[in-house]
């Protein structure tokens, strides 16, 4: 069984930075790929980033070049450094494993961007 624990959520000004952590437990093998995603209420779960297994990174459109992805393959973490959070940035951001071609979900931390 495969349990995704994340952390680092919180309330950010706006121009701010936060970094969010999540980390695997359980039996596992091998990690294809690691990625965050995020949720408003109302709407459908939107991509932010992912990191496959030989390394390459993916961002959403909206993201780019103020988010930042990387992992620690020992710890089986993966983590998203966020920089410049805007308050359209406020969501539930949810961390995915793909292990073994099952995909796993972490239960979610709240990101709150306003003044």
């Amino acid at each position: 069984q495969v349990q995704l624990v994340e952390s680092g959520g919180g309330l950010v000004q706006p121009g701010g930075s936060l970094r969010l952590s999540c980390a695997a437990s359980g039996s596992i093998f091998s990690i294809n790929a690691m990625g965050w995603y995020r949720q408003v209420p109302g709407k459908q779960r939107e991509f932010v980033a992912n990191i496959a297994g030989g390394g390459t990174t993916n961002y959403g459109d909206s993201v780019k070049g103020r988010f930042t992805i990387s992992r620690d393959r020992a710890l089986k973490t993966v983590y998203l450094k966020m920089d410049s959070l805007k308050p359209e940035d406020t969501a539930v951001y949810y961390c995915k494993f793909r292990v073994a071609s099952m995909d796993y979900w972490g239960q979610g931390t709240q990101v709150t961007v306003s003044s």
